[in-house]
This record gives structure tokens, C-alpha cells and sequence, in this order.
């Protein structure tokens, strides 16, 4: 064991309305589990409806102030932020260990991303322009266009990666000239209380960010709140549902960033020295395969697919399942017992289906038995159409699937009700634009390419929501676009 030497112990979580700091919410409090014991370890304060409103009409006082604020000012806030982050890079890998039971070894990776989403932004602050139309005819006009801030953004994150979340949201929408009212999950409040106070650290006016984590009552006040103009949220198709039905009472936009099924589509004259490894590990020994993009699907050409099983199965021997605060860990547990039964439950549904199982499939041994811990788990085998093969699993499962063309590849890929991402693993170049041309995803990644970069815009369609994250389409998500003529 190769102890971290991070310091485990909890910070306190508030809530944060401005630069006030509340230590107790009106919707009670919520109790912190260790993913790796299953025991309470800390003890959130959460929001209700009340401070909810009080952060909203905070922000709306501030964004009156805010939106005219020189935009070199918010860009110089925005660096000064992302300076901050990047000294507290420690703390922040720390905090994600606490939040989830994150992996140490993935945590530390995190905030490199997190630093470079906010630098991003902030070099948009004083680069926001309109275009300019001029006709000089008899019926000549001039025209231009202005691109302004909505006002106070609503942001709902979720808990597989607080930091990532908050700081694809934040910056944006700041840089933009908007203020945000943050609603962190209950389950992971640790990141962003240290986000909170770096904001306030970095010198940004009191109310233009505020962050609340709350019942949800809290997050369904966010929601309906009359000066809330627009609703950014990353989590799961149920409660994108109920938001949606919420914002359409207002005609409210919003930006919702949901689940996904990827495929990754492996063909006979892919680099398998690469393609294999990258492919399984992606998904079994990332934050325990708790993301939303990773992928789950591994489709492989019928030519390949005995070897492709033979080197999946022997790099899952190699996974490392322990403690998370041990750097030769690969992943940690699962967020919570709840998921850790859920996910159980559909292995065993997908071993009745008529999946093959070849690695996992239960609990390790040897590790607290109160812990959320899970094996790496791969099938062969799987129905595109059984529940393994078009629901999201999150959690470290691996659905491996033989094609025989180029076409059924496609039509098994384009079978789940997702769209988020894809990925295709091919040295013939036609191939991979012509095949990436025809994927129903917001994003096609080949032969290994990173997801998530923030200069290039990252959403999905169908069950993976709309909008998009990243990028100039990231920035304009959180501005108006209005046309001024004159004759």
C-alpha cells in the first residue's frame, strides 16, 4: 500500500449566499457518507426554498452592477480565479477524494482541466462582439447586433466531478456579464465550498456567485424562480424531465447536459495495442466508470472479437479496486450503497438476459465491508436491445458486442435512446469521417482522441439533453442575441 499522505479529514460545508456564510439551511441537514465505509463523516447544511430566494434576488442586485462592468475587470477576475484553482490543486484532489471516493491517482488529474476551462472563459470576456449589416440602397439600413447577458443563471451540478461541472458553468456565464446561483449535489459538497471561497478570495462582488447545497425542494425553487432566466443542468433524463416541465411554465431556456450509452466501434484494422487498452480502462478504471460520456459500449468487428475478449479480460486483472487515498489504487467505490445495489442488479439482470460474464461481476474481497466497492465487470455478448445494452449503467461495467460490417455497426451504435458521445478505432481514414458522418452523438471521438477539451463544444441529443458546453457554443449559451436597425 502506498499511503497519499492527503489529510482526511472533512472540511465544513455552508452555504454560501454572496459572501455570507450560513452554517445551518431551513430544509435541515444531510448526512455525508464515506463511500469507503459506509459510515456518516460529515454533516451538510441544506438550502430550502428561502435562501434560495434570497441568493436569486441577491444575484439579480448584482448582475445590475455586474453586467456593466468593464470586461477586461471579469476577465481579470476570471484569471486571477483560475490562478487560484490551479495553487489549490492539492486541496481540491483532496476534496474529490472526500466528496465521492474518487481514485487519488484520477482526482489529481482533474484540476489541470478545471484551470483551463476558466482561463478559457476569461480570455472571451472582452472579446464578446456583434456583427454589423449596412445596405446603402433608396431602402438602405444599419444594422447590428448585441449579444447580452440573460441575467441570473440557475446551475444545477451533479457529483461525479463537482469541479469539472462548476467550472464548464461558471466561467462562461460569468465572462458573459451573468451571475449564477450554484445548486452543488448534497452528495459531493466539499469542492465546491472550496470553489465558493476561492471565488471570494479572487475579489468577485458579493451575490454575482452563490452556492447552496439543498433539498430538493431547493433545486425545484432554483428552477421556478421568476428572476432566474435560464437553467444550465448536469444530471440524469428524470429530473432534466421535471426541470423542463418547470421551465416551460415560463418558457425558461435551459442547457441540459444528461446520461449517455457511447459506442465505440472497433474495426479489424484498428492499432489493438492501443485501441483495447484504451477503450477498457476508459471505462473500468476512470472514477469507477461514473461518467456520463465514457465508452460503456465496445462494439468489435467479428474477425477481432476473440482476440479483442482474451486482451480485455487480461488488462481487468490488472485493475487495482482498494482505497482511494492509496496511490496504487485504480478506482475507488462507488459513490453510495444505493448506487453499488442498483448497479449489482443489473449485472444479474444481464447474466439472465444471456450476457456472457468474463471478469467481475460482485464485490472484491478483502476491503471494509461496509464499503461501496465493486469489481471491474465486462460481458460479451450483449443484446444491443436488452436492458445492459441500451441503459446507462454508471458504474464500472464494460458491454462488449460483435458486428460484421461497417453498416450494422452504425445501426447498433444509433439502437439506444442516447446521443452524447461515440467513438470509432479504424486506420482507414475514409472510413472514420464517413462512419463519424453517420453516428446519432454530439461528439465523435477516433482512435483515442480526448473528450471533453474546452475549445470544442461538448452536448449531446435525444436522452443526452441539449445545448452545449465549451468552446465559443459554450460561451453563447449564456448570452441574448439582439438586433438593432436604423433607416
Amino acid at each position: 500500500m502506498a499511503e497519499s499522505g492527503y489529510d482526511r479529514t472533512r472540511p465544513a460545508v455552508h452555504l454560501r449566499i454572496g459572501s455570507e456564510r450560513l452554517a445551518v439551511g431551513s430544509a435541515g441537514t444531510f448526512e455525508h457518507i464515506d463511500p469507503c465505509t459506509g459510515e456518516v463523516d460529515a454533516v451538510v447544511p441544506l438550502a430550502g426554498p428561502s435562501e434560495i430566494d434570497r441568493a436569486v434576488r441577491l444575484a439579480q442586485e448584482a448582475f445590475l452592477v455586474w453586467r456593466d462592468v468593464r470586461p477586461a475587470e471579469r476577465r481579470r477576475l476570471l484569471f486571477r480565479l483560475a490562478d487560484l484553482i490551479e495553487a489549490n490543486a492539492d486541496e481540491f484532489t483532496r476534496r474529490a477524494v472526500l466528496d465521492n471516493g474518487m481514485a487519488v491517482t484520477s482526482a489529481s488529474g482533474l484540476v489541470g482541466g478545471a484551470t483551463e476551462w476558466t482561463r478559457y472563459y476569461a480570455g472571451f470576456a472582452d472579446k464578446i462582439s456583434g456583427r454589423v449589416n449596412t445596405s446603402f440602397g433608396p431602402d438602405g439600413e444599419f444594422s447590428y447586433t448585441l449579444a447580452q447577458p440573460y441575467g441570473v443563471i440557475g446551475t444545477i451540478i451533479t457529483w461525479n466531478g463537482p469541479l469539472t461541472s462548476l467550472t464548464m458553468k461558471v466561467p462562461p456565464a460569468l465572462a458573459a456579464g451573468n451571475t449564477v446561483v450554484v445548486k452543488p449535489s448534497e452528495m459531493t459538497p466539499f469542492a465546491a465550498e472550496l470553489f465558493a471561497d476561492l471565488v471570494d478570495e479572487a475579489g468577485f462582488p458579493s451575490g454575482v456567485v452563490s452556492v447552496l447545497p439543498g433539498s430538493v425542494e431547493a433545486g425545484a425553487a432554483l428552477v421556478d424562480h421568476p428572476l432566474v432566466q435560464k437553467i444550465t443542468f448536469t444530471g440524469g433524463p428524470a429530473t432534466a424531465t421535471a426541470i423542463l416541465h418547470a421551465c416551460a411554465k415560463q418558457m425558461k431556456p435551459a442547457v441540459l447536459e444528461l446520461g449517455g450509452k457511447s459506442a465505440n466501434l472497433v474495426f479489424d484494422d484498428a492499432d489493438l495495442d492501443t485501441a483495447i487498452p484504451w477503450g477498457t480502462l476508459r471505462v473500468l478504471a476512470t472514477v469507477s466508470g461514473q461518467g456520463c460520456a465514457f465508452p460503456t459500449r465496445m462494439l468489435v468487428q467479428e474477425s477481432i472479437y476473440d482476440e479483442t475478449l482474451d486482451r480485455v479480460a487480461a488488462l481487468v486483472k490488472g485493475i487495482r479496486v482498494g482505497d482511494p487515498w492509496d496511490t496504487d489504487t485504480d478506482i475507488g467505490p462507488v459513490v453510495n450503497e444505493a448506487a453499488a445495489i442498483r448497479i449489482l442488479g443489473m449485472i444479474e439482470r444481464a447474466t439472465q438476459d444471456g450476457a456472457r460474464l468474463i471478469a467481475g461481476g460482485g464485490r472484491p474481497l478483502g476491503l471494509h465491508p461496509g464499503g461501496s466497492f465493486l469489481e471491474p465487470t465486462v460481458f460479451a455478448d450483449v443484446d444491443p436491445h436488452s436492458e445492459l445494452g441500451q441503459s446507462e449503467v454508471f458504474g464500472p461495467v464494460l458491454s462488449i458486442m460483435p458486428f460484421a460490417t461497417e453498416e450494422q455497426a452504425i445501426e447498433i451504435a444509433n439502437s439506444t435512446r442516447y446521443g452524447l458521445s461515440s467513438y470509432i478505432q479504424t486506420k482507414d481514414v475514409r472510413r472514420a469521417h464517413r462512419v463519424a458522418e453517420r453516428l446519432e452523438a454530439g461528439a465523435t471521438m477516433i482512435n483515442g482522441a480526448p473528450n471533453l477539451m474546452v475549445n470544442r463544444p461538448f452536448g449531446g441529443q435525444g436522452y443526452s439533453g441539449y445545448g452545449k458546453e465549451g468552446g465559443p457554443d459554450g460561451l453563447a449559451e449564456f448570452q441574448r442575441i439582439k438586433t438593432i436597425a436604423m433607416v
